[in-house]
């Protein structure tokens, strides 16, 4: 769901919410019911989060057998596979 960002035009309150795509703009302010208008962003990034072959190979490149207890595909052994995606 995107965060839209509004401003009033009676007080100057700047304040942001989270409303889906197909959701009207707000109107009112929260604060002094005052006439709000949706403002143009810059969007947002996003972060990837999780492990992975990606995050194992930014980590040193290795097999994470010997560090974590789980090679970089998850198994609790060695699979055989180059190390975290790394050409051998």
């Amino acid at each position: 769901m995107p965060t839209y960002e509004y401003e009033c035009e009676k007080c100057g309150l700047k304040f942001e919410r989270m409303q889906p795509i197909s959701a009207a703009p707000l109107r009112q302010c929260p604060q002094c019911r005052g006439q709000v208008r949706r403002l143009i962003s810059g969007g947002a990034g996003f972060i990837v989060k999780g492990g992975g072959r990606e995050a194992a190979a930014a980590q040193g490149g290795d097999c994470s057998l010997q560090r974590t207890g789980r090679t970089c595909c998850g198994r609790s052994e060695r699979c055989g596979e180059p190390a975290c995606g790394k050409d051998d």
